[in-house]
């Protein structure tokens, strides 16, 4: 997987980040290729291992892209209707820019897509990502990354 808008291991920029410190509240275009043969849909999850929770935070969850989309831009505009958005962890079926709490130090935001067996995983569209990562436990042929860092602002 790869990103036009930032290199994997490099600051996210403004754009794709949180409102409230100047983003735009906007997904980045993200790209992958090398599937396994039989893959027959994707998911992509954005998640914060690095966030206060102790089990992180999902921003983003997005499962049942057909086998033939192998590109979002940014904003994600072109998701098919057969597309799931699941709630992510602020209830909102929507990417949610990063904007790590102050003082929580440097935070990384892993987009992941995963190369999926089936063409659409049978999910409760109102469920949690926590469901649709279950669910791609059983159904993921292969996986593939990339992560942004992004810096809390000191309190």
């Amino acid at each position: 997987m790869r990103s036009a808008d930032f290199e994997h291991g490099a600051e996210m920029p403004l754009e794709f980040r949180d409102p409230d410190i100047g983003g735009k509240q906007t997904s980045p275009s993200l790209s992958w290729s090398g599937f396994p043969a039989g893959t027959r849909s994707f998911a992509i999850t954005c998640y914060d291992p690095d966030a206060p929770t102790g089990i992180g935070f999902m921003h983003w969850a997005v499962a049942n892209i057909p086998a033939g989309v192998t590109a979002l831009s940014a904003g994600a505009p072109e998701l098919p209707g057969t597309v799931l958005t699941l709630p992510n962890d602020v209830r909102l079926a929507q990417y949610v820019g990063p904007n790590p709490p102050p003082g929580s130090g440097r935070h990384r935001y892993v987009f992941v897509v995963h190369a999926v067996d089936v063409p659409a995983l049978e999910i409760d569209p109102t469920l949690t990502p926590t469901v649709l990562g279950f669910n791609l436990h059983f159904h993921t042929l292969a996986r593939g990354h990339v992560t942004a860092w992004v810096d809390a602002v000191e309190a």
